[in-house]
């Protein structure tokens, strides 16, 4: 098993089901201020997909362009698009054993370099604090039946552990 590469897909299948739920929901519960985060849900989940979308593009020294698709499909193919290039980065980085090298992140105010391992372990975490809002954004809005969201379940749903 790639540990990396079971965390990357778990975190993306985990928001990709919430982006789920939201599509069952109402504009005005996707633009309902809250009191965490990033105050709404769509704001956070754009949140948490720009984050893969900039940071994987940074890495990689792709350039980026800012998608401003925030509809629950739009931000749903954005999310499969930013999986797939951060589990590229990630893999590149594994085959190199570069975890340890540094990017240039350049963003930063003063830029500053990054070590990769430390930059993919960060968005996985990243993506799970956010997801926590998300879950109690939900449950204010009514949702019952959301998902815990664990490794475990990711893997009895998808499979998704490679075979030895």
């Amino acid at each position: 098993m790639d540990l990396v590469d079971c965390l990357l897909r778990h975190d993306a299948w985990t928001t990709k089901r919430i982006l789920d739920i939201c599509a069952e929901l109402s504009v005005a519960d996707l633009d309902r201020d809250f009191d965490i985060g990033h105050r709404t849900l769509r704001r956070t989940l754009d949140h948490i997909i720009h984050n893969m979308e900039i940071w994987s593009a940074l890495m990689a020294q792709r350039e980026y362009e800012r998608s401003t698709d925030q509809t629950i499909p739009g931000m749903a193919q954005r999310l499969a698009n930013a999986e797939s290039r951060l589990r590229k980065v990630a893999q590149d980085v594994a085959e190199s054993n570069a975890w340890n090298q540094t990017w240039y992140d350049h963003l930063d105010r003063p830029p500053r370099k990054k070590r990769f391992g430390t930059t993919i372990a960060h968005l996985i975490t990243h993506s799970m604090h956010h997801r926590a809002q998300l879950l109690y954004m939900l449950r204010l809005c009514g949702v019952r039946d959301l998902p815990e969201g664990d490794v475990f379940s990711w893997e009895a749903e998808t499979e998704g552990t490679p075979k030895p």
